[in-house]
């Protein structure tokens, strides 16, 4: 059975083709806040491409995703 890209899944079902920054973690499940990405973007980190609309920042939905998808590591438990 082939493996369901759970990101492509979320761009899917994802009302808009923007997620506002205060609802990135609504996107993602709680795994990650629209905080976390302002604070990235702030020390000059590579973030999604993004959108500045009128005040309110929004991450395109497919760069979002895509850059989900790049830090994803799969597995069960880690030992390190």
């Amino acid at each position: 059975m082939p493996k369901t890209d759970i990101f492509q899944d979320m761009a899917d079902r994802w009302p808009s083709n923007v997620v506002a920054q205060s609802k990135v973690s609504t996107l993602t499940g709680g795994v990650l806040s629209g905080k976390t990405l302002a604070n990235m973007k702030s020390k000059g980190e590579d973030v999604p491409e993004s959108v500045l609309i009128g005040s309110r920042r929004a991450y395109v939905v497919d760069s979002l995703v895509d850059w989900l998808r790049d830090r994803t590591q799969t597995g069960g438990v880690h030992h390190g």
